[in-house]
């Protein structure tokens, strides 16, 4: 027995460390094929007495979710043996070592788990034909390494690896696996999470986030996987090919199709001026490209448009954050800019800030950009006479739960479907996919040539047939408004913010002024997201004990208000709009006797328990804000819901206590 061992096994008596974090740190430690590195990085770390870190990195082996995984590819403490040569950017040499971090063995685990899976599920249609998998990657550390690493796995394992020459956007992954034809699509990013994560998503051939029944599949096949080495690499490898320009030509032109009048943003687009930035992401590769190609005049953050994975400008690389918009707002001032638009690193999420009578820029939430684009999508198709009210009701807007109720006033007003699903861009997805395979099997036509059709002929077979979409998000800052990529699209959400802005601009309206009209009109809507972070082996345990705490002791009220009605997406057997069976998820939704809803879930991908708060007021009825009535109500909503966060968040202590 080594010193490291019997000084764990020490810790381990004096419940320094958990029992799970000895029983995983031991097994890396006695198989035979760690090496000397990983094994001198827990022996620091003993040495050390670091017990905190070593629970963090072993206390459980990091859970392949029904998004993949994610977490922490360097360490709170980063040790001597993991350091190695830095990287020219100060990189440590190696990932963090640990079973419940994001290091080689995790990526490992959950690629062979997934070929495993395809290969399972492929049926050739051509001799010796392979199964696809295509691999996209951001701008993070290690994210090229890993991408590589994974490629060649997938090739060992006998399918075929299609791999991006560079980074490039989650939704352009998602749009290649379609467009090539693969069973399957990984993208290593940790999405807009600090520096030190990293991830592992999964997609299935139809180009979104994998769902019932793919997901249990695929983790049932990862968590098979106790080793880093394949146990069984195939006779009749797979090829790793290389892809990148055609990919982008093609994608970029769906992207740019999105503009709903070319000639409305012709003739405004010289006098918008917009500030851009990709947030040291992915966004650099093509946002510039699209708003060239559609004549805009707009100027890069230059400071933030070099890859780097340190995000070296930001505390976090999260456009939703003032902080991480700060240099763009300030430019815009500057330059006397309009809008200021930014990507966070692999570009399916995009912020916003848009100037106000005085010049200066104000933010936008998530849910205010989406309603926006909501709003003049919906309105445009009407005066483009696409959508009549005779097809109306075969056209929708899709949403989340947690996302603001204006968008279902819209809907209402517009006279559309609304749809929500689950949190999650998958279940968007997923409804897309449903939708087109309606009239896929009504016209026994393949998925290839329902690709190759003109977007219009597709439009007008869903109007007839099926439903269409017309625009889709949730608050956490992802849109889409198309079916070819099946995932929340920051590169198109951009082209489609700055023709609103066009818009805007041509009737002599700010983004901000455009949404005070859409208030006036359908009512204040207002939400507030409450978080609490909890990290670590001692905060995972504290989210499970307030989430399991609303089963066993479900509140009665919050403060004066009584709960009118509680949703539990975990134990009732609930439907969406179109008559579908909701999976089920750890999610409460509360009604209020005001007519206000508060959610509390667990996110996805942080260690948080979010609550949203949803606030509204309406004009009489048959009436409409006056600027004065605006400013009362919004004054009144906002005072409300912090009110209310204080409450629930004072519940929420005593349940965590």
């Amino acid at each position: 027995m080594s010193q490291t061992v019997r000084n764990l096994q020490f810790a381990a008596d004096k419940k320094w460390v958990l029992p799970e974090t000895f029983k995983n740190a031991l097994r890396v430690l006695n198989e035979k094929t760690t090496a000397d590195w990983v094994k001198a990085s827990i022996s620091e770390l003993v040495i050390d007495q670091s017990w905190t870190e070593l629970n963090d990195r072993f206390y459980k082996t990091l859970s392949f979710g029904t998004g993949g995984i994610r977490g922490r590819t360097i360490g709170k403490i980063v040790t001597k043996a993991e350091t190695g040569t830095p990287t020219p950017l100060g990189r440590p040499q190696y990932p963090a070592v640990g079973t419940n971090t994001m290091n080689f063995f995790n990526i490992s685990r959950a690629t062979q788990g997934l070929v495993n899976y395809v290969k399972k599920n492929f049926t050739p249609v051509e001799p010796n034909q392979k199964a696809k998998i295509v691999i996209g990657h951001d701008t993070r550390h290690y994210s090229r390494e890993f991408a590589e690493f994974t490629a060649q796995l997938v090739a060992d394992m006998g399918a075929d690896a299609y791999l991006f020459e560079s980074e490039r956007s989650t939704p352009e992954t998602s749009f290649a696996i379609r467009h090539l034809e693969a069973q399957a699509g990984v993208v290593i990013t940790a999405s807009h999470n600090p520096s030190h994560d990293n991830g592992f998503k999964v997609y299935y051939e139809d180009g979104a986030q994998v769902v019932e029944p793919h997901a249990s599949g695929i983790i049932t096949e990862v968590n098979a996987i106790t080793s880093e080495l394949i146990l069984e690499p195939a006779l009749d490898k797979g090829t790793i090919h290389g892809v990148g320009r055609e990919i982008d030509e093609a994608y970029t032109k769906k992207v740019i199709g999105l503009v709903l009048d070319p000639t409305l943003v012709a003739q405004q687009s010289q006098s918008l001026k917009i500030v851009f930035s990709p947030l040291h992401g992915t966004g650099a590769k093509l946002v510039p490209r699209i708003l060239k190609d559609l004549g805009f005049n707009f100027s890069l953050v230059a400071e933030q448009t070099e890859p780097d994975g340190r995000f070296p400008t930001v505390l976090s690389p999260n456009p939703e954050n003032a902080e991480a918009m700060a240099l763009g707002m300030n430019q815009a001032i500057r330059e006397g800019a309009d809008i200021v638009v930014a990507t966070d690193p692999d570009a399916d999420r995009m912020g916003a800030a848009a100037k106000i009578e005085t010049g200066e820029m104000v933010l936008l939430n998530g849910n205010q950009i989406g309603s926006l684009m909501a709003w003049y999508r919906t309105k445009k198709h009407f005066e483009l006479g696409y959508i009549t009210k005779e097809n109306a009701s075969h056209a929708a807007l899709i949403k989340t739960f947690v996302t603001t109720d204006l968008q279902k006033a819209i809907a209402k007003h517009f006279g559309v479907k609304l749809v929500e699903t689950l949190t999650g861009f998958k279940y968007i997805g997923e409804k897309l996919r449903i939708y087109t395979a309606v009239v896929i099997d009504h016209k026994k036509m393949s998925e290839r040539d329902w690709r190759e059709l003109s977007e219009g002929a597709k439009r007008d077979l869903l109007l007839k047939f099926s439903t269409y979409y017309i625009f889709g998000g949730e608050e956490s800052y992802g849109y889409s408004a198309n079916e070819y990529a099946r995932d929340k699209d920051a590169n198109a959400a951009v082209a489609m913010l700055c023709e609103v802005a066009a818009y805007a601009k041509s009737v002599g309206k700010t983004l901000i002024t455009l949404l005070d009209d859409i208030y006036a009109d359908l009512g204040y809507f207002s939400e507030k997201l409450g978080q609490l972070t909890l990290e670590g082996a001692e905060g995972a345990m504290k989210i499970q004990k307030v989430l399991a705490s609303f089963d066993i002791q479900p509140p009665t009220g919050f403060g004066s208000e009584k709960i009118l009605k509680v949703e539990d997406y975990a134990k009732q057997d609930l439907v969406d709009v179109d008559g579908k069976t909701m999976p089920k998820e750890k999610m409460f939704i509360f009604h209020l006797e005001s007519g206000s809803r508060i959610a509390v879930r667990g996110s996805g991908t942080e260690p948080k328990v979010k609550f949203y708060m949803f606030g509204q007021t309406l004009p009489t009825l048959g009436t409409k804000f006056t600027i004065t009535e605006l400013a009362e109500a919004k004054a009144a909503t906002t005072l409300y819901l912090d009110s209310l966060w204080e409450t629930v968040k004072a519940d929420a202590q005593l349940r965590m206590d």
